[in-house]
């Protein structure tokens, strides 16, 4: 129990560290842009995870430079384009429509008949929270939103592959330091870095330890801690908590109807957690 009681905590605080360092991320897009703003969380993570992990580089096989290469390709196209979505549009609406990735691979995994009203819960939610009554739809930017969820996807996929022949740190540590590689291409082709400040950096630093360092380290000691199910159940809640971040810090209001769609997906999300894992223990 007592366990419990700190782990809980652990991953509530996790899902605010994340949305609270996206939140100060999107402020810095005026200064640095978002592909900037990303280089800066990931890079930075990197180098955090590489002094606290110490990943044994040395003693890693093909097969796991492989999979971590393609862990942090995830990793760095679902960051990447998730912060060119919330440049465009807010926060919480990002996170939900992004939340669709996740919950319909879970759904795609899963072979019951209940599984389809879970799906078109999802759907109803994420069709309600796009704001159709407005003169403008940015369409551009709901569409990111999506895509950095099938990528969000990948990365879960990924990480379940790569998590079964080596070490958690290891992986995400060097998965993050891939995702480096991989955007400084970008990085260097919008230049909008190289305006970087001290105060700029500093900034820079506080959202990779918000939205990377920290949280990953408190997950771990949540996972060690909570069963899955109840660790997925917490996790459902972030679309909430990323609008609350965006209302707070950002001043991002949503509609009632907004706030219902989110409790639509948050619903949904329980729902596939709670029977698929109901289901997978019968059998």
């Amino acid at each position: 129990m007592k366990n419990s009681n700190i782990a809980i905590p652990a991953t509530l605080l996790a899902i605010i560290c994340v949305q609270g360092g996206a939140s100060i991320a999107k402020q810095l897009f005026p200064l640095i842009g978002p592909i900037g703003t990303v280089t800066l969380r990931i890079v930075l993570s990197a180098i955090l995870l590489t002094l606290i992990n110490r990943p044994k580089f040395l003693q890693f096989t093909a097969q796991k430079w492989k999979y971590c290469a393609m862990y942090g390709m995830g990793l760095a196209a679902m960051n990447l384009i998730f912060y060119m979505a919330i440049q465009r549009i807010p926060l919480g609406l990002a996170v939900t429509v992004e939340f669709a990735g996740p919950l319909f691979l879970a759904l795609a995994l899963s072979r019951k008949l209940l599984d389809v009203v879970w799906a078109l819960l999802a759907c109803i939610g994420i069709l309600l929270i796009v704001p159709w009554q407005s003169n403008h739809i940015d369409l551009l930017g709901l569409g990111l939103a999506f895509l950095a969820g099938m990528f969000w996807a990948v990365y879960i996929v990924m990480g379940g592959k790569v998590a079964k022949i080596m070490d958690g740190k290891d992986a995400v540590t060097t998965g993050m330091i891939f995702a480096s590689l991989l955007i400084i291409p970008f990085t260097i082709w919008d230049g909008a870095v190289f305006n970087l400040t001290p105060t700029i950096f500093m900034k820079g630093l506080g959202v990779a330890i918000l939205s990377s360092a920290l949280p990953f380290s408190l997950e771990i000691m949540a996972l060690k801690r909570l069963p899955a199910k109840t660790f997925s159940i917490l996790m459902s809640l972030e679309p909430a908590f990323a609008a609350l971040s965006g209302l707070i810090f950002l001043a991002e209001e949503l509609s009632f109807l907004q706030w219902i769609s989110i409790a639509c997906v948050i619903a949904a999300s329980i729902g596939t957690t709670v029977f698929n894992k109901t289901a997978t223990s019968h059998n």
